[in-house]
């Protein structure tokens, strides 16, 4: 189900009411000549998993508790490849400058209705934080723990590949 679930058609304002479609139920439209319906469809998000100096730079989001950081993240917009929004949020989260990059891989987040694409990216320049994020901080690839979903999946796949063993991160 999507994280937003309309009441009313956002095409003609009549009301949506419940129907069986494509194997499942979504709320639709049905007023003469609309045919909206809510699919649900997952929001496309990317990730980077930045490595910066030789450690990988984990972020914490203002809205965030103190204790918890994370990749680097964000929407992917229109007419730009999930490489080239991965470099951006980069710059624009951090103003760091991409070198190098390779996909880590594909995620599903079934809490946020997201699908993730993450990058390891190699990354230099200076360290400036955006409004968005409050703090950062430089880990050891060997002392880096992930977390069972989301963006964790990413970081243990990284590790596994590198022949890092890790415990996963408990919430």
């Amino acid at each position: 189900m999507s994280t937003l679930q309309y009441r009313f058609c956002p095409q003609c304002a009549a009301p949506l009411v419940p129907k069986h479609l494509g194997d499942a139920d979504r709320m639709a439209c049905e007023a003469a000549g609309c045919g909206f319906v809510q699919w649900g469809n997952p929001v496309p998000v990317v990730a980077a998993l930045v490595e910066y100096q030789g450690k990988i730079l984990l972020a914490r989001n203002v809205a965030w508790p103190p204790q918890f950081y994370a990749l680097i993240t964000g929407f992917l917009e229109k007419n730009e490849t999930p490489l080239e929004g991965a470099i951006r949020e980069l710059k624009e989260e951090t103003n760091l400058d991409a070198v190098q990059s390779s996909l880590i891989g594909v995620y599903p987040f079934a809490r946020k209705n997201e699908v993730i694409m993450a990058y390891h990216i190699q990354a230099e320049g200076e360290v400036t934080l955006s409004e968005e994020l409050v703090d950062y901080k430089l880990v050891e690839p060997a002392r880096l723990r992930p977390w069972r979903m989301g963006t964790g999946l990413a970081m243990a796949d990284w590790m596994q590949a590198r022949g890092l063993p890790f415990e996963w991160l408990e919430f």
